[in-house]
């Protein structure tokens, strides 16, 4: 699919605004400011994200001839291809995949948010889901409620004390309360098969659309759920961050969907994304910032896992239905990218999107 995107020159008058706190400022394939707001700096997260933050003053020792700035609760702290510190403030660099690791409160688990905003569209696939069961061995001490309980080069304890151990990927399990969070589910192809799987693995099949309808995400206010914080959602330039409690720019607000939450690949069979979904027998605060390994079960992405955050519901949406967020997918029940761009755009067909 062909996503195309107007860019429109500034004059050369025009003064380039600083990126506010935490707004973005660097990044693959970002067009936007990059010099920050004083007295905040550019700051790498990732290849694809980079973040204006106020340097912290306090400092770690890392040994006795060098120290570093330590990363501040909530940044990222290590990973593949990562060059900041990894040492946290009031907080311990936690795990949560070979190329990120998190700066968490002590006893907290990492639960990030991104946003989205759901709209049902053309290509549906079945999936699945899947849940590992929390052990009962009495050798093991179990981990506690939201501790890692297993996943790729995990070695300690793989059950969990009065919570049930979720398959969040394949690095990264964790202690979740019973019913709190559901596995995965796999997509992908036009043609959707309700049977459940044959080898009775824990994954479920389901449904894949895809949708970008610009509005902020159900998951963005608060309280939704039991996570860190809500998704982030951006002002109309699509950058800048704000406060969760604003209204979304569908209903007459000014806060909209993030350019940068959109899905990117990791390998030639792995990818990363956003969603909007319904799960069967789950409630949304059940399903808010969950994450779910999607297995596409025909079409030319066969075989192939993208891992999505649910960040978005909607009421057009069925059981076990993922509507991926991406751009160009088209907009479905809200249509919030033309108040978001004003002009004579083509953002392609209603429930079907650019094709």
């Amino acid at each position: 699919m062909l996503v195309c995107s107007d860019v429109v020159a500034a004059a050369p008058s025009l003064v380039v605004p600083c990126v506010p706190e935490y707004g973005q400022c660097d990044g693959f394939d970002y067009r936007g400011p990059t010099d920050c707001c004083p007295p905040s700096e550019c700051q790498f997260n990732n290849l694809w994200y980079s973040q204006c933050l106020t340097i912290q003053t306090e400092s770690t020792t890392l040994s006795s001839s060098s120290s570093t700035i330590c990363q501040s609760v909530y940044s990222q702290c290590d990973g593949e291809n990562w060059l900041g510190a990894t040492c946290c403030i009031d907080s311990t660099c936690t795990f949560v995949d070979p190329y990120y690791s998190q700066c968490l409160p002590t006893s907290s688990s990492s639960s990030s948010t991104d946003s989205t905003s759901s709209s049902s569209s053309s290509s549906e696939s079945s999936s699945t889901s899947s849940i590992l069961p929390s052990s009962t061995s009495s050798e093991n001490r179990c981990s506690a409620l939201w501790k890692q309980c297993g996943g790729i080069g995990w070695t300690d304890s793989t059950c969990c004390d009065q919570s049930t151990c979720i398959v969040v990927n394949p690095y990264y399990s964790q202690c979740l309360p019973s019913g709190e969070s559901s596995s995965s589910s796999s997509s992908s192809s036009s043609t959707f098969s309700a049977a459940t799987s044959s080898t009775n693995d824990g994954r479920q099949a389901g449904v894949t659309t895809l949708y970008w309808d610009c509005c902020k995400a159900s998951c963005a206010w608060s309280g939704k759920a039991s996570v860190t914080s809500p998704v982030r959602t951006c002002a109309q330039d699509g950058i800048t961050s704000v406060a969760p409690n604003i209204q979304s720019g569908c209903t007459g607000g000014t806060a909209y969907m993030c350019n940068d939450q959109q899905p990117w690949s990791v390998s030639s069979t792995l990818s990363y994304g956003f969603a909007a979904a319904h799960i069967s027998g789950q409630s949304e605060t059940d399903w808010c910032c969950a994450c779910y390994s999607l297995i596409f079960t025909s079409g030319p992405v066969i075989d192939k896992e993208l891992i999505v955050q649910v960040t978005n519901t909607s009421g057009d949406l069925g059981d076990n239905h993922f509507d991926l967020q991406i751009p160009g997918g088209g907009v479905g029940i809200f249509d919030g990218c033309s108040s978001e761009y004003p002009g004579s755009y083509s953002w392609g067909q209603r429930y079907g999107g650019v094709s």
